[in-house]
């Protein structure tokens, strides 16, 4: 199973940024998703996720209004719609699957991981 995170980058706060990750090995209609983020010294936290029938969708309360999942199932691919970033936002985000129904937000519930995308928003 492999994850491929990308879409990472450097943008000005109040911008956008699209990730996305690709599975291969792994059907995302059959797996949870979350993408977590994390900074140096930091636990990674939990941003948002979405369910394995993609119609829930969780997120933290530091995003919420501002980010969005969403997945394209043909693609086998899930996406994170980042809006109003703001220099808090700056992490390297890491999507992951499991198995299960709802997404957990504790990291320790996923089984699988990419291998992390920076993003860098400048103030």
């Amino acid at each position: 199973v492999q994850l491929q995170a990308s879409g990472g980058g450097l943008v000005q706060a109040g911008g956008s940024l699209r990730l996305s990750c690709r599975a291969s090995g792994l059907t995302f209609s059959r797996s949870v998703v979350g993408w977590f983020r994390q900074t140096p010294g930091m636990e990674r936290e939990f941003v948002i996720g979405i369910s394995r029938s993609g119609d829930t969708t969780t997120d933290a309360e530091s995003v919420k209004g501002r980010f969005t999942i969403s997945r394209d199932i043909a693609k086998n691919t899930v996406f994170l719609q980042m809006n109003s970033l703001n220099p808090e936002d700056t992490a390297v985000y890491y999507c992951a699957a499991a198995e299960g129904y709802y997404p957990s937000t504790y990291y320790g519930d996923y089984n699988y991981w990419g291998q992390g995308t920076l993003v860098t928003v400048s103030s």
